[in-house]
């Protein structure tokens, strides 16, 4: 239980109605969980306006509310007008659970492609240097080596305070920690406090959310503008946008990069499939990481960790041992000799990015890439998914991704508008994913390589609005065994 008055001491209101006094046992943002004892926060969102069922919270016995919009409840009601539901409730988050944020070292990686990759090195890296470490990602969240399944890439303000405390009580040392553009527009992390902060790039993608690509960037620069003089920023100077992320932020600002001048400098000394050898600031590493892209999310990694004062070659040493994340860039060999490579790739940067790596270790071999494009998402990048892997493929298989609640024939022909008629000649469309993944092996010659992009990690696939498993690794190793390839 915690003491109201306590949780609004530094949340400013525009109208109080009733009484701060008394406790409560949890905030909540869903009526169908609010109760007695407990704080409704009305919620705008995309799709629902919370005040539209407050009513129903106070039936169920809720009798404190904070609210943006006028509403007329009975006297014993107390009701909270604010500016912003969505920062009061993140702000009432970090105060009912103790500012765990303060009390363990959040660091936040943010933009449009690498945040799982490297959110999950760092945390592999911590932990080999011995620390107690929380991961927020994608893919999973972590609790030391406690594993908690991941339902958003930045969970809601209550969750992530919540699993924030958990850390603390664990005994964690740092959280790392994926930041969305979605969790920074909606103020999820509002009042968090962050030690560090980093920057991958930024490309298309979102605009079905943020409509411009300014919009886009404003929203991701905000997260640094929010820092405070405690904290430090490294931000990636390849991106045209990296440096602008560090302007009018009061952190300390920090680069990395391959191709220009900064802080922290890498070279590519060699990379194929065994993986990259590295130049970081004239020390040399060898990775199991494969590519540019990976080359830029360890250095990422590494000016993280020197950052927060770890010392340079143990580092190193650590970065070498590091493997690959779950379905980024997951590749295996067939019994022919067929390279199937899986990779989360659903931007055209990041599909561009993985092309471009696979054609620089072809070797007269064939690339036949599978894609799609999600459904109830950004369409404008379709036809640009679709000319960039024709550009750098033999064949192209056009297929479903995860169609959600639109019709995965119209998700194609969008992706096909972006084909010229050289591009159409080598490209094929097989609507049902496992179809096409198998046409791709049928395809194949021994040597050639399979990429499979889009979903990566994700173990299911929606359509209609209902969720099946599927698994892009396990499916394709499986058709490997069943077509003897």
């Amino acid at each position: 239980m915690q003491q109201i008055k306590g949780l609004f001491s530094d949340i400013s209101f525009r109208l109080l109605q009733g009484s701060l006094d008394g406790e409560i046992s949890a905030l909540v943002f869903d009526s169908r969980n609010a109760g007695a004892n407990t704080l409704f926060c009305c919620m705008v969102g995309t799709q629902n306006d919370g005040h539209q069922f407050i009513g129903q919270a106070y039936k169920n016995g809720c009798r404190l509310f904070v609210v943006e919009k006028s509403v007329q409840l009975n006297a014993d009601a107390t009701i909270i007008q604010v500016e912003d539901s969505n920062n009061a409730l993140a702000n009432l988050a970090c105060a009912f659970f103790g500012h765990p944020s303060k009390q363990i070292k959040l660091i936040g990686i943010t933009g449009t492609n690498g945040k799982t990759t490297s959110a999950t090195l760092l945390y592999e890296l911590f932990s080999k240097l011995g620390y107690t470490c929380g991961l927020l990602s994608t893919v999973v969240n972590k609790i030391g080596e406690n594993e908690i399944t991941a339902t958003h890439t930045t969970p809601n303000p209550v969750a992530l305070n919540r699993l924030l405390q958990e850390m603390v009580s664990s005994g964690c040392q740092y959280c790392f920690m994926e930041v969305s553009s979605h969790a920074i527009a909606q103020n999820r992390i509002g009042g968090l406090h962050f030690t560090a902060a980093g920057f991958t790039n930024i490309t298309h993608d979102h605009l079905d959310y943020h409509k411009t690509f300014a919009e886009y960037l404003r929203v991701k620069k905000s997260f640094f503008d929010q820092l405070d003089q405690s904290s430090f920023a490294l931000v990636n100077a390849d991106d045209r946008n990296g440096t602008i992320m560090l302007q009018n932020t009061r952190a300390k600002g920090l680069t990395y990069a391959i191709k220009t001048p900064a802080e922290f400098k890498g070279k590519i000394i060699e990379n194929g499939l065994g993986g990259l050898i590295l130049q970081i600031n004239g020390k040399e590493v060898h990775t199991r990481l494969v590519g540019e892209f990976n080359a830029s999310n360890l250095l990422l990694v590494y000016g993280m960790a020197i950052g927060l004062n770890q010392e340079p070659l143990e580092v190193l040493r650590v970065i070498s041992e590091l493997k690959h994340v779950a379905g980024r860039f997951e590749h295996f060999v067939s019994q022919k000799g067929i390279t199937a490579i899986v990779d989360y790739a659903h931007t055209p940067d990041a599909l561009e990015n993985v092309l471009k790596t696979i054609s620089a270790f072809q070797k007269n071999r064939q690339i036949i890439t599978v894609v799609g494009c999600g459904g109830d998402r950004d369409k404008e990048k379709r036809p640009l998914m679709a000319a960039i892997a024709s550009s750098w493929s033999h064949q192209v298989i056009l297929t479903s991704d995860n169609p959600r609640t639109e019709d995965p024939l119209l998700i194609i022909s969008d992706m096909e508008s972006g084909l010229n008629k050289e591009a159409k000649s080598k490209t094929i469309s097989v609507p049902d994913r496992q179809d096409a993944i198998k046409t791709a092996i049928l395809l194949a010659k021994p040597n050639d390589i399979i990429l499979i992009a889009g979903k990566g990690h994700e173990t299911y696939q929606e359509i209609h609005g209902k969720r099946t498993p599927f698994d892009d690794v396990l499916i394709t190793q499986s058709l490997f065994n069943q077509l003897n390839r």
